[in-house]
């Protein structure tokens, strides 16, 4: 029975091997005749992808290599949405001991995951974990395509969380310090591509990612560079992650500096955006300036390269911030192309940062307020903010309220009709505008002497001065109407006959400071100041009373 029975198997085996191999030998028959009418054939569709498939599935590896360079030059010069059908035999490919086989099958799966359903469909097949054992093969070709396409895999957002627990982190990180540069630019190239969320950011932290962008900094590919500086960029997004940027990297700071001498733009705009990000906190700021990074960013400004500009001002900015690093930003000699951004109404984010900046810088210095002065800055500002965007104009007349704070310029402001700009800007659709535009006259309204502009405003640009006052005293907002009735105050105590004459004779105004002064009924006891503006409008009410007496 036991002969029988060997004979009866070898006799099945005899049967099935010579249909395997017939079938083989068409496959390869058919897939060479596609070939020869390769650009009028569709290898997705159901003969071409048949006979792909059966020399992918065969145990030939021979047939399995040219299965595999077929699907890798048919991807190369195709690449659409395709089905399991397609990538299934692609993914078993990659499995295959021989080294060629993988290079070719992991160069189609990463031509494929150029398309965004592709790349999701990769992922749902879990092409992951094939593709991390591949990046931890000998051969460098292997781990170059596997690096490569986990990079395009990861430009998809739904993918980004499951590469980043997939395990792919650390063999990239790994990859990332690799001899060959290949590898090197594709392994960061996938890192960049996963700091775009918080999340992703704290697995590549935790994977030790960060002292191996920035040892990769010095290098002298310019895409290595680029990957890395916009990597460490966006990893000082985020407060927890600069705190371990200082902790663990003390050359970063200047090593960033350098790469915003490089001949590359594009490096130089992230290395600007980088010191950006890291002097979201007071200790950066600090360092930065003291690193020497002022001429390097002020070069960048006078460039012609609008991202360069860009970054580099919003640099500036955020430096800006600390009061210590006011002067040496102009004594370095940012204040006239700062002022001149002004004028760059083709980016509305470069005229924000530069007026911030300049906000910053005439903060704490009287000093500094001249300097902005005679740079130019208050003719620039009214010259343009009445056609500015609304984001533009709420930077604009907030650096005016802080200029209009000093007694020694007040004239000068007045001089130049800047009551006119403001004055219809307290009307703005934005209530940040408003607000800013009310409290700068409202700063220019003390210690002047000369009243002419409020005279001359009194009824006009946009109802005037007056108009102002009864819109703001009208206001539910108890600091708008804090703001209209502390003015009214400053002008009656000015001591100004016409000006005088005017309140006294705007029943609307005299009647809107009775309403508020009347809800004085709960003994002094008042939230958000309106306590304040109860004593204040009581205040403009009595040297109403004492001036008509007079």
């Amino acid at each position: 029975m036991g002969n029988c029975l060997s004979c009866c198997n070898k006799s099945k085996d005899e049967q099935y091997e010579p249909l395997l191999a017939d079938r083989e030998r068409e496959a390869v028959a058919d897939l060479l005749n596609f070939l020869e009418d390769r650009n009028e054939v569709n290898f997705y569709s159901e003969e071409p992808l048949r006979a792909l498939t059966i020399l992918a599935y065969s145990d030939n590896i021979d047939l399995q290599r040219s299965a595999a360079l077929a699907f890798a030059e048919i991807t190369e010069k195709d690449v659409r949405e395709v089905d399991r059908e397609t990538i299934e035999p692609v993914l078993f490919l990659l499995q295959s001991p021989d080294a060629e086989i993988q290079r070719a099958a992991s160069v189609a799966l990463g031509n494929l995951a150029v398309n965004a359903e592709n790349k999701a469909l990769v992922v749902k097949l879990n092409g992951l974990d094939l593709l991390i054992r591949q990046m931890m093969s000998p051969h460098v070709e292997v781990q170059c395509n596997a690096v490569g396409c986990i990079t395009n895999l990861a430009t998809l957002d739904e993918n980004k969380s499951k590469i980043a627990h997939s395990g792919a982190l650390g063999p990239l990180t790994r990859l990332a310090k690799s001899k060959d540069i290949r590898v090197q630019r594709n392994a960061t190239g996938a890192l960049l591509n996963m700091t775009h969320s918080y999340e992703n950011r704290q697995q590549l932290v935790n994977a030790g990612t960060i002292p191996v962008l920035v040892s990769l900094l010095p290098s002298l590919d310019a895409d290595v560079q680029y990957y890395c500086t916009t990597s460490i960029s966006n990893i000082a997004v985020d407060a927890i992650h600069r705190k371990k940027l200082a902790q663990s990297e003390p050359k970063l700071v200047r090593s960033l500096i350098q790469l915003m001498d490089t001949a590359s733009p594009k490096v130089q705009c992230q290395a600007a955006l980088a010191l950006r990000n890291l002097a979201s906190d007071e200790r950066y700021q600090i360092e930065i300036v003291q690193s020497n990074a002022l001429p390097s960013l002020l070069r960048l400004l006078r460039s012609s390269y609008l991202p360069l500009i860009l970054a580099s001002v919003a640099c500036v900015r955020n430096i800006s911030i600390h009061p210590l690093n006011e002067s040496p930003i102009i004594d370095v000699g940012f204040l006239r192309p700062l002022v001149d951004l002004l004028s760059c109404t083709e980016n509305e984010e470069i005229q924000c940062h530069a007026v911030s900046t300049l906000r910053n810088l005439a903060a704490s210095s009287e000093r500094n307020k001249r300097a902005i002065i005679e740079a130019n800055a208050i003719q620039k500002l009214r010259d343009l903010i009445l056609d500015a965007p609304v984001s533009v104009q709420s930077e604009m007349t907030a650096c005016l309220a802080v200029l209009a704070l000093s007694d020694e310029f007040k004239s000068y402001l007045l001089n130049y009709a800047i009551c006119n700009v403001l004055i219809p800007l307290t009307d703005s659709m934005s209530i940040e505008v408003q607000g800013n535009s009310a409290a700068a006259l409202g700063n220019l309204s003390s210690n002047v002497d000369d009243y002419g502009q409020f005279i001359e405003c009194w009824d006009s640009p946009a109802g005037g001065i007056h108009g102002y006052l009864v819109r703001f005293l009208s206001s539910e907002d108890s600091t708008f109407a804090h703001i209209a009735a502390w003015t009214i105050v400053q002008l009656l105590e000015a001591g100004v006959p016409r000006l005088t004459a005017f309140i006294q004779s705007s029943d609307d105004i005299i009647e809107l400071l009775n309403d508020i002064v009347a809800r004085d009924v709960n003994n002094g006891e008042y939230e958000d100041g309106e306590g304040d503006v109860i004593l204040l409008s009581g205040r403009a009410l009595h040297l109403i009373e004492q001036d008509t007496d007079a």
